[in-house]
């Protein structure tokens, strides 16, 4: 993936979650959940881009 296409989408997730952060109202505990699990999910994304960790495809949630 060229580097142009990362930082593009690094730079719309933040203006997403900083949109989300700033006009949808909800209570400060949530908000801060929200933006652990964002930053958690772009950190393994990065990595998984960056293949410091195995693809994604093979990982599976629940039964």
């Amino acid at each position: 993936m060229p580097l142009i296409n990362l930082i593009i989408i690094l730079v719309v997730v933040g203006v997403l979650l900083w949109l989300v952060n700033n006009y949808i109202p909800m209570d400060g505990k949530i908000k801060q959940i929200l933006n652990i699990v964002v930053v958690i999910a772009v950190v393994i994304w990065l990595l998984s881009v960056f293949g410091v960790i195995g693809s994604l495809s093979g990982i599976r949630v629940g039964g």
